[in-house]
């Protein structure tokens, strides 16, 4: 018996910039080829963008393969969308030296980023966010993936970009339902990091809605400071990382079990709660937070009630699949403070037990909170 060792040299830094502006579309394409010269490129989006001006504004009058995935949203967010990708771009000859570029919200940047991670074996992407929840988190720090039928993400592969460009001007065409929504995750970064963000947040919200130019620009480069400090610490999702999941471990049940019906930032929200709920009853305090949180989700027209299809049952048995579970059981993310992440023996993501969960499902589905 003999044995070989095969020596893997360590990969190299992958660094990116985020480039944060408004109306700067047109110019992104140019700055594309000079970081990557010789690429061909080709534009994944989805049939929203594709009514917007948005398209027209970036590719101009450049030839540019386009796919337009339809319909918009999680419905699509599953393999079958990747293999009709896939054969897309093989039946266009593309190789290697393609290029994806992601133009959309969290759906198509998770798509395209998906694909840029598996055809053939890995191309470079791009992601150019267009909506509240992709401009705050989804574009940055590489996650990419799927929906299997039973939970969100279960097919996935880390993928870095090559660049981000965030324009915010591409914000001004959401319709307010999945704008405000879309803040939960910038909300859900000032709870876990900044407080004086949160501050900013509830005090500058008249702003934001108005989707200031200048508000907007502020809280994009917040949102991405803090994706961006969390995924150097932790790139693979090991232990810090984890943090960013903060509201999602039920928040993505309610979604899920929603058949996707209910928007992801309003899942985030009622998950959001739910976390404040279990920091009460493990005695973190918060009783005055939860309140603040709850009037400023009205304020956002989010409605914290879950679907009354939804059980009990169901949500057990989806969040048992999570994907920071261990032993079919899932860790939470608490805050001890407003901007302060609960850490313990170097540990962000908890044991909650059962019974406590179980409690804290009954008062989110008695909506009495």
């Amino acid at each position: 018996m003999q044995k070989l060792k095969v020596k893997i040299p360590a990969s190299l830094a992958d660094n990116y910039t985020v480039t944060v502006g408004s109306d700067f579309l047109s110019q992104i394409i140019q700055q594309v080829k000079k970081l990557l010269p010789g690429k061909e490129l080709f534009v994944i989006t989805d049939s929203n963008v594709a009514k917007t001006k948005h398209l027209k504004g970036l590719i101009g009058k450049e030839k540019i393969s386009v796919y337009v995935i339809n319909p918009a949203g999680e419905k699509s967010k599953n393999i079958n969308t990747i293999i009709k990708i896939i054969d897309t771009m093989e039946k266009n000859a593309l190789g290697r030296d393609t290029a994806v570029i992601a133009v959309g919200g969290g759906t198509v940047g998770d798509m395209a980023g998906f694909v840029g991670a598996i055809f053939k074996r890995g191309i470079d992407v791009i992601q150019i966010p267009t909506t509240t929840v992709a401009q705050a988190d989804s574009s940055i720090g590489g996650k990419t993936g799927v929906d299997s039928k039973i939970s969100k993400n279960a097919f996935g592969a880390f993928k870095n970009p090559k660049a981000v460009f965030v324009d915010v001007c591409t914000l001004k065409t959401l319709d307010e339902k999945q704008f405000n929504a879309g803040l939960v995750e910038s909300i859900k970064h000032a709870l876990i990091a900044d407080a004086a963000y949160y501050k900013f947040i509830c005090g500058n919200l008249n702003d934001i809605l108005a989707r200031k130019t200048k508000a907007l620009e502020y809280i994009a480069v917040k949102n991405c400071r803090i994706k961006a400090d969390v995924v150097e610490a932790d790139p693979y999702e090991k232990n810090k990382r984890r943090i960013l999941n903060y509201g999602h471990t039920i928040g993505h049940a309610i979604e899920s079990a929603s058949n996707y019906k209910i928007l992801h930032g309003q899942a985030v929200a009622i998950g959001i709660i739910a976390a404040n709920i279990i920091e009460q009853k493990l005695g973190l305090g918060g009783e005055k937070r939860i309140e603040e949180l709850k009037e400023l989700f009205r304020n956002l027209d989010i409605d914290l009630n879950v679907p009354k299809s939804i059980t009990k049952k169901k949500i057990l048995d989806i969040i048992s699949r999570d994907k920071k579970a261990v032993q079919k059981w899932p860790r939470f993310v608490l805050i001890e403070k407003t901007g302060k992440v609960l850490c313990r023996d170097g540990e962000y993501a908890h044991k909650v037990e059962r019974k406590v969960v179980e409690e804290v499902i009954d008062i989110l589905l008695s909506q009495k909170y």
